[in-house]
């Protein structure tokens, strides 16, 4: 049996970011939903905004410049754990830089 991939969102909670991080939590599980172990949302402070799978990052605020919009993530995330999978109109949103037939 393959072990399935963890997601962890690590937001400030000073900076009020909960929300913009359930968020992409419910957009992960929307699109891979049983494909994935778990989302993980952590609390921290000093302004940290980081998205990780399996210890690897996907999205780091202060070097990817910023919050990643949501289809950037999915296919990041698709890239590492999914290559084979099309994500739709995802892939389109980004350029089409993954165009896939299912």
């Amino acid at each position: 049996m393959t072990t399935l991939p963890a997601v962890t969102i690590r937001y400030c909670s000073q900076c009020n970011w909960l929300l913009r991080a359930a968020w992409m939590a419910q957009e992960l599980l929307q699109t891979f939903n049983t494909d994935l172990a778990s989302v993980t949302l952590v609390p921290g402070s000093g302004g940290i905004y980081e998205i990780t799978v399996e210890g690897e990052v996907l999205w780091d605020r202060k070097t990817d410049g910023g919050f990643p919009d949501a289809a950037q993530l999915k296919q990041r995330l698709r890239d590492r754990c999914f290559p084979e999978r099309a994500l739709g109109h995802a892939d389109k949103n980004a350029g089409g830089n993954h165009s896939r037939k299912n």
